[in-house]
């Protein structure tokens, strides 16, 4: 089960070609969600060489976040990216929850979509600058990248419901029991705490901005369309990301 969990979280969170799991299920697809930090490893290995790379020639820090951000957004094929689009547009569109989940079904991004995409993406880049201006970007872009994806545990925790009755969001919809929701989130601070070059309280502040940003985020998605989809859990990562590397900018 755990085999078949991780590949499930490789093969949706990243660009990585991997196998496909033998068994799909609520329990392998809880276990993805569970598994999405140590899938997002690569990525924040990835956003944290950028940096480095980027800081060992000079280069400007907001293009250098510019790099790192763009770099996991393309290493994980920008489907985060594109459910923020996705989901900005429905929210925005209709306040009929049926005309809403037709809009994001459809893909195509509206103003709506694309305003709320370029101002998170100034938001994750500013403030990814500022902690690379202020010495830790590498600590800071990694763990980013990290706990982003540790708010899926938030996202599919059990009693949030599917907004529809198919796809990536009614998979993994109430595929964790709340205990390991809390469990994975209290991890999320305890190894937060070990952030190197990090006061021990700021890694911790990361983790509940992020938590907070993405559960307000989720709040929204379920109230008004009546539960998550692929596109919600999405924007909920890049909303994350955006308070995450925001709490870590001074």
């Amino acid at each position: 089960m755990i085999g078949d969990a991780l590949q499930m979280a490789l093969g949706t969170l990243t660009a990585l070609p991997v196998p496909a799991p033998r068994t799909i299920d609520r329990r392998v697809a809880g276990g993805a969600m569970l598994l999405a930090p140590l899938a997002a490893v690569p990525l924040a290995v990835l956003a944290g060489l950028v940096v480095l790379a980027g800081d060992a020639l000079g280069l400007p820090a907001i293009a250098v976040a510019g790099l790192a951000v763009g770099a996991v957004g393309l290493a994980s094929r920008g489907l985060h990216l594109d459910g923020l689009a996705d989901t900005a547009d429905g929210l925005g569109a209709s306040f009929d929850r049926e005309r809403a989940l037709e809009i994001m079904r459809r893909g195509d991004s509206g103003p709506t979509g694309v305003a709320t995409l370029v101002l998170v993406l100034i938001v994750q880049c500013g403030a990814l600058s500022g902690a690379i201006s202020a010495g830790h970007g590498v600590t800071a872009a990694t763990a980013g990248t990290l706990v982003s994806r540790w708010v899926l545990a938030l996202c599919c925790t059990r009693g949030v419901p599917s907004a529809r009755p198919d796809g990536l969001g009614a998979t993994v919809a109430g595929s964790i029991r709340l205990p390991w929701t809390v469990a994975t989130l209290c991890a999320a601070a305890g190894f937060a705490t070990l952030a190197p070059g990090l006061e021990w309280w700021r890694g911790p502040v990361a983790v509940a901005a992020a938590v907070a940003a993405a559960g307000l985020v989720l709040w929204r998605c379920t109230t008004r369309l009546g539960g998550i989809t692929g596109d919600v859990l999405g924007a909920c990562v890049e909303i994350a990301a955006a308070a995450a590397w925001l709490a870590l900018a001074p």
